[in-house]
């Protein structure tokens, strides 16, 4: 392992207070308080999606399930796909013709959850996700979406099941990390629009995009999510490394600036 000196460098050149976690063969690297929490917006979903694939595999809803208007599944709404906005109930598109980014779409993934097994999606996601990784200080207060609370220590715990699945079988996790309808086109918000946009069930799919949040040195297998108010998590099977950041600035007033040049040097540290 190299030193990530020169990442930690970068970081302290932000214009704002962040707290990292990089994961990689040889362990666990931190920059910052790993240990304070906050809303980790869109960083929700990938685990309100491991909630998901954990109902899936216990037979209490399955990919196929109709939710919302005509033609939309449960596959859709986890990949995006189910044609409707980011927010708002009433539907936009079609089902499975366009990647269109939307909260409303796992708010209606939560729900269906709920009245599947009658159990309240704030307790669900605790009991099959947050309990049995030891995500003590990570809890769900609003929208499944948008509104998990977290800290880098907990979600570097989900970062290890997302390198060695323990929750869920292994096919179905890579079901969830490989294209759904990879052939649509669709927008990453605040980024802009590709031809065709990967996302796999609950995580985006770096694939081909350029420009991108992650490194130019990512491989196109990396998947992960950001989330608007300044966060992200990312896990490269190729580099065999990951990462946590945790911040509190609106992803369109730095991200682009600083995120790709960071990620890049932390590949470049583990010998990517």
């Amino acid at each position: 392992m190299s030193s990530l000196d020169s990442a930690w460098a970068l970081i302290d050149t932000w214009p704002v207070t962040a707290s990292v976690a990089v994961v990689h063969k040889d362990g666990v690297d931190t920059h910052g308080d790993v240990s304070r929490q906050q809303r980790i917006a869109s960083v929700s979903k990938p685990l309100s999606a491991y909630a998901a694939l954990i109902a899936v595999e216990e037979g209490s809803i399955s990919f196929d399930d109709a939710v919302g208007q005509t033609g939309c599944t449960v596959r859709h709404l986890l990949s995006h796909s189910g044609g409707y906005p980011f927010d708002g109930a009433q539907p936009v598109g079609r089902p499975g013709a366009k990647r269109i980014y939307s909260n409303t779409g796992f708010d209606m993934l939560a729900s269906h959850i709920e009245q599947s097994t009658g159990i309240a999606f704030v307790e669900y996601i605790d009991d099959a996700v947050f309990a049995p990784l030891g995500m003590h200080n990570t809890a769900l207060e609003g929208s499944c979406a948008k509104d998990v609370h977290s800290t880098v220590t907990d979600l570097v715990q989900f970062v290890h099941e997302l390198r060695s699945p323990t929750l869920i079988a292994r096919e179905t996790f890579v079901e969830a990390v490989l294209p759904v309808f990879p052939e649509l086109s669709g927008v990453v918000p605040g980024i802009g629009t590709f031809d065709p946009c990967p996302w796999g069930l609950g995580f985006e799919l770096r694939g081909q995009k350029t420009p991108h949040w992650t490194g130019s040195h990512n491989s196109s297998s990396t998947f992960g999510h950001f989330g608007g108010i300044g966060t992200f998590m990312w896990v490269d099977p190729l580099a065999d490394c990951a990462c946590v950041m945790l911040a509190e600035k609106e992803f369109d007033e730095w991200g682009m600036e600083y995120w790709p040049a960071f990620n890049d040097a932390v590949l470049a540290a583990i010998g990517r």
